[in-house]
């Protein structure tokens, strides 16, 4: 684990474009954006040379926004025992839906029949239970993991989502994240919840390719960002294996972007079966039409 971390910050002049800025910034941060401090924050572990670090940034934003956003990017350090604690005040367990309660390992729950309880703490892989979209993919996934289905979860971050559908009776896991430092957390997690055995880490960028060669799947699951998930859709029906049992979730959708990914599910072969919205996050699950 680094010492320090390097937080990343970037505001534009344009609110509707950080979507956009997200994309770019994501894979700066290990995949994790978190809308704060009146534009987007990414930490990043230290590099090696921090100004060239910067400056590519930079200049990758420059290149995919336009003049008029301007796009302004500013760093500082953080030393990682003060992200440790800062994540740990007031941070407890959280009942999902009544079946699924997510907590940090410092924590107890008197769990009842039949409830699962995922044992995840926060380190700079996204997925806690504390992010609206993540809630909203486990409510979903609450309603419609059947035993027995075999699961691929892309870009899996922390594996909360690839454990909690292990845990619900899922057969097989793939979990599939290109970044190295989530995937070590992640296999922290899968063996601190008892489902190494049920979910493989494939350390690969999705693509349709990739999705082709691990699937049939009976249930994907894509809580990324929107403009990851759109070009995506037609690969996801494929891992569908074309019948209509199959099912998508997706989140990381902004409610205003929304719109965009229905039109490209339903080009794509999809109907919106279910849709869960909390703050200004959407998330929904798909079934092939």
């Amino acid at each position: 684990m680094t010492d320090r971390w390097l937080v990343l910050v970037v505001r534009t002049a344009d609110p509707d474009l950080l979507p956009l800025v997200a994309e770019v910034l994501a894979p700066y941060g290990g995949g994790a954006v978190l809308e704060a401090e009146g534009g987007l924050v990414a930490y990043a572990a230290e590099p090696g040379d921090v100004d060239a670090f910067v400056r590519e940034l930079s200049e990758r934003l420059r290149g995919e926004l336009p003049a008029a956003a301007a796009p302004e990017v500013s760093w500082r350090w953080q030393e990682n025992e003060d992200w440790a604690r800062k994540w740990k005040e007031g941070l407890g367990p959280r009942q999902v839906t009544e079946r699924i309660v997510v907590k940090p390992t410092w924590c107890e729950w008197d769990a009842r029949p039949g409830q699962v309880v995922i044992d995840i703490d926060p380190q700079m892989a996204f997925g806690t239970g504390e992010h609206a979209t993540t809630r909203g993919c486990l409510r979903l996934l609450d309603d419609v993991l059947r035993p027995g289905d075999r699961v691929v979860d892309v870009g899996s971050g922390s594996a909360i989502l690839a454990i909690a559908a292990a845990r619900l009776g899922a057969r097989e896991v793939i979990a599939v994240e290109y970044d190295p430092d989530a995937n070590l957390n992640a296999r922290e997690n899968l063996e601190g919840n008892g489902v190494e055995d049920r979910v493989e880490i494939v350390e690969q960028m999705a693509d349709a390719a990739l999705l082709d060669e691990l699937g049939p799947f009976d249930l994907v699951l894509a809580n990324i960002l929107s403009g990851v998930i759109r070009p995506l859709l037609p690969a996801f029906h494929a891992a569908l294996g074309g019948t209509p049992e199959g099912r998508l979730i997706v989140s990381g959708i902004l409610r205003t972007e929304s719109p965009l990914v229905v039109h490209d599910a339903e080009a794509a072969g999809f109907r919106v079966a279910e849709i869960d919205e909390e703050e200004e996050w959407w998330s929904a699950l798909l079934r092939p039409a």
